[in-house]
């Protein structure tokens, strides 16, 4: 064969996406190519220089060291490391070094979970194909992926990826399973027809002529010209929504940076008066400096991040026990904000496991128990009906590749579903297929969609035939039907029994299912070709049955619905399949609203998308813009929205969520995009890691509730002292501010951390995105407790100086006063309005174990020498120490008397106005 040579004025790029709208001749033309010669070498090593390989971009690796120096760019971090270096300045060596290993802790912690996050897009990267067969100067070549340029021809065969995104410009029997870009659940079936143009182009799954990208070829061969690489590509395409996807800042990192800087503010303060005071007292620098370091060290949280590390990490650890993976630990609490769930529906709503659920044949109709692949289930009939259905699916077991083994699917998930429908009908399929050895088969292709075997037989009479058993898609089996088979015997194909097919295959895929037909023919064996044209053989068919199959929803999946519906979460279906089959498994699982194209959706305004989305329950055909589409409309609704997905399309929805929830079946780029993965592949595991994400919130707020109660009483007491020249402003030193941190607040952090869930958590609405745990009811109570136990602590500092002429010994009963009301604080925060006057409130073993704990301790501080020694307290007797005492049962009354008032403030509110008193119109 001899190579032309390739013209030099012919276009080199075509710069047009419609190629599916294009004849295979057009193509061609456009590529100045043809297709049994290729691109010359010359050609293509030009094309390569100009627009680069057939790569994606990989996202660059930051080094260590900046991620690293990234950790202090925190409020929380800056604001220790402030610390740190006065107090080495002012050498408080102990407290400087202790914040700096705090910080490093920290530090180390965030990297840890930075690094389990690794780049979806270099996973998309390391999924391309290495290799590619294409035709370059009249002979076939194998050359790297990479050096693919637009208008190389390629050859594709099953087993292949498909290297480059391409027109098909030849196809035989071609399927390609494009599920991680579609979502749909079957190999789609390739051809080289042309598809109509269109204002909007069509979505992958429905370019039936084009190959894309990353894709395995399953069935068949075919000839495709490349017409995108790298970028160009719809991989690229994802590839490029992944880069410019920017994550959400967890709602937890937000409220520890807001109250970081509430604090900072109040102490930053508290020290400028400290200052302006201390000097115009003539106190000295350094001992000023002390006192600022004193209240820097109290007013800083330092084991909060610690001590939210430990709880979420412990969540985490016990979502995992429960197949619900979490890549950052942030990614708890935000699933108790989560408001809205974007579903993939096949197997996470659904078992992913094609199910046989009704038989019809020409006379009778049967329904179909069990679910998925799993062999139990029976065939049941009305009174009368045929109860032998052999000559009915017959066709299903003789025209099949596929095997089941050990209960599994070896092979097409649709064949398998009807193997096991034979086993349910009592029907031995290995034993029954080698009863009829095969001669011959015409392999499923989407120009006729359907496959047919040709087979030894023996037909009534005992003459042997060549029986021709075909299945495939009903309308496609019916139009070469001209008789219909019933146990036996032939039955009319007339009017009326076409009418009643076609009824029937309109009803059952209104349902939302799959209908397969199946038909036989009987041939005689001297006018049979097993090389001739098979499909002209498969006309003139006796019809034997139809059968309604459908992906089934998994069992546990209608419950976890309804559980999320009473948490007042909004469950959409998000499918790549059709709307009808999303529409009927919604309504089988319980998800109300109505069902849209994608297409249609991203066609509306925003302003419609907007007013729309809240009745929209079921979105189909969605291409990976429209999944991100819907998520970012969510937000912008106020919605806290979690995203699963398995495939590749998935992947730039999932890293827009809030969070993004990858099935452990599905891709690496899905894992490495999501912050959450379910190992089980089932939503109602999703459910219950929300309801652990809410338990797990609830107590961090409780625990914020109770640090932000400690900090705010350290930074009056501060103040308080500085204005009153109380303990010459230093109210506390600093190894008592460590203190109370690490052993009095670090303690019952863990116990408020892992405390029992709180009743009816499930029945509470969804915190609205944005809302602080700092809402003003807590602000007000926590406000006024502090002012309390303030003005208690001053009190009872003056109390020492006064009757027992000792700061020191004031100060000791106020270190033993403020351990106690910590004690009463932890209990009171389990509930805003709750009373702890129950036997509800020694529930939670850890509290107690804790409380008793820091009992004992508030005794010990004062009376062993080791801590004295250690804090810088006096010894103080009973007295004193009921002092202390009585600080914390006031707090405990005054506290009790608020939480009534409150209670009782919002009866009122709630309960009907009495008869007579409704304003009169």
């Amino acid at each position: 064969m001899t190579v032309q040579p390739q013209p030099r004025t012919a276009p080199s790029r075509p710069a047009q996406d419609d190629w599916y709208a294009r004849s295979p001749a057009e193509l061609l033309a456009a590529f100045d190519v043809d297709p049994e010669v290729g691109l010359s070498a010359a050609r293509a090593a030009d094309l390569r220089a100009r627009h680069g390989p057939n790569a994606l971009p990989e996202e660059s690796r930051t080094p260590a060291w900046i991620r690293f120096l990234g950790q202090y760019r925190s409020y929380m971090q800056i604001v220790l490391v402030a610390a740190a270096a006065v107090s080495l300045i002012i050498q408080e060596w102990t407290t400087g070094i202790l914040l700096i290993v705090l910080t490093l802790v920290n530090a180390v912690v965030g990297l840890r979970q930075e690094g389990k996050a690794e780049s979806a897009m270099n996973a998309l990267k390391s999924m391309m194909k290495t290799t590619a067969r294409v035709r370059r100067d009249g002979t076939e070549a194998e050359v790297p992926a990479e050096d693919l340029v637009v208008g190389d021809v390629v050859l594709i065969a099953a087993g292949d990826q498909v290297p480059a995104d391409g027109r098909i410009i030849e196809a035989s029997a071609l399927q390609i399973d494009e599920s991680a870009l579609t979502g749909e659940s079957v190999p789609a079936g390739k051809d080289s027809g042309t598809l109509p143009g269109g204002r909007r182009p069509p979505p992958p799954g429905d370019r039936t002529n084009m190959a894309f990208m990353n894709t395995p070829v399953t069935h068949g061969s075919g000839l495709v010209v490349v017409t995108g690489t790298g970028a160009d590509t719809e991989l690229g395409r994802i590839s490029g929504m992944l880069s410019v996807t920017e994550k959400e800042v967890p709602p937890l990192t937000r409220e520890l940076d807001r109250l970081t800087l509430w604090i900072t503010g109040a102490a930053g303060l508290t020290m400028i008066v400290m200052f302006a005071l201390g000097r115009s007292r003539d106190q000295a620098w350094d001992v000023l400096f002390v006192s600022a370091v004193s209240l820097a060290i109290a007013a800083i949280p330092e084991a909060l991040p610690t001590v939210t590390q430990a709880i979420l990490s412990v969540g985490s650890l016990n979502l995992a026990q429960r197949n619900a993976i979490v890549k950052e630990l942030p990614s708890v609490e935000t699933l108790a904000f989560t408001s809205a769930i974007n579903s993939d529906k096949t197997g996470t709503l659904t078992m992913n496991q094609m199910t046989a659920v009704e038989v019809l044949t020409p006379t009778d109709r049967y329904t179909v128990s069990g679910t998925g692949y799993a062999l139990e289930g029976r065939i049941h009939h009305a009174a009368g009906a045929a109860t032998d259905m052999e000559d009915a699916i017959l066709p299903y077991v003789v025209a099949s590749d596929a095997r089941l083994v050990g209960g599994e699917v070896v092979g097409d998930p649709t064949e398998g579903a009807l193997l096991v429908l034979a086993h349910k009908a009592g029907l031995d399929t290995d034993a029954t297929a080698q009863q009829f050895p095969r001669l011959a088969v015409l392999p499923f292709a989407p120009d006729y969609k359907l496959m047919a075997t040709f087979n030894s037989a023996v037909d009534t009479a005992g003459r042997p035939v060549v029986r021709c058993f075909v299945k495939g898609a009903a309308p496609a089996v019916m139009a070469r039907t001209t008789g219909a088979l019933a146990d036996g015997r032939t039955v009319p194909w007339d009017a009326e029994l076409q009418e009643r097919a076609r009824a029937a295959t309109e009803r059952m895929g209104g349902e939302g299912n799959r209908v397969m037909a199946a038909a036989t023919r009987d041939l005689a064996p001297a006018d049979f070709d097993p090389e001739g044209d098979l499909l002209g053989y498969v006309t003139g068919l006796q019809l034997t049955s139809l059968v309604a199959m459908v992906d089934p929803p998994r069992p546990e999946s209608t419950a976890a619905v309804a559980d999320a519906q009473a948490a007042h979460i909004r469950v959409r279906l998000i499918t790549g399949d059709d709307v009808t089959t999303g529409a009927a498994i919604a309504r089988q699982i319980g998800i109300p609203g109505e069902a849209v194209l994608g297409a249609d959706f991203a066609a509306f305004t925003e302003e419609e998308q907007l007013d729309r989305i809240d009745r929209i329950g079921v979105v189909g055909r969605v291409a990976p813009e429209h999944k991100v589409l819907l998520a970012n409309t969510l937000k912008k609704k106020g919605e806290v929205v979690a995203m699963t997905g398995d495939g590749v399309n998935d992947a730039p929805a999932i890293k827009a969520a809030d969070i993004g929830i990858a099935m452990g079946s599905g891709t690496d780029v899905a894992k490495n995009a999501g912050r959450m993965i379910l190992s089980d592949d089932n939503f109602s595991t999703l459910v219950y890691a929300v309801e652990q994400g809410r338990a797990i919130y609830d107590n961090l707020t409780k625990y914020i509730r109770f640090v932000l109660l400690l900090l705010v009483t350290f930074v009056l007491t501060f103040l308080g002292a500085t204005v009153f020249n109380i303990a010459a402003g230093e109210p506390f030193t600093p190894p008592q501010v460590l203190w109370i941190h690490f052993v009095v607040n670090a303690s019952f952090g863990f116990a408020l951390g892992f405390d029992q869930e709180s009743p009816g958590l499930m029945s509470r609405r969804p915190r609205p995105r944005g809302e602080s745990v700092l809402t003003r009811p807590v602000l007000v109570t926590v406000g006024l407790a502090g002012l309390a136990i303030t003005l208690a602590l001053l009190g009872l500092i003056k109390l020492g100086q006064a009757h027992y002429d000792s700061a020191a010994t004031g100060q000791s009963i106020a270190f033993t006063a403020f351990s106690l009301c910590l004690v009463v604080a932890a209990f009171e925060c389990r509930s805003e309005t709750g009373s702890v006057l129950t036997a509800a409130t020694f529930d939670s073993k850890q509290m107690n174990w804790v409380a008793l704990t820091q009992l004992v301790l508030s005794v010990l501080v004062t009376q062993m020498d080791g801590f004295r020694r250690l804090l810088g307290t006096t010894e103080i007797d009973a007295r004193q120490f009921g002092w202390a005492l009585l600080a914390a049962l006031a707090l405990l009354v005054a506290w009790e008397l608020g939480k009534l008032l409150v209670r009782r403030s919002r009866a009122r509110l709630r309960s009907p106005a009495p008869a007579g008193n409704e304003p009169r119109p």
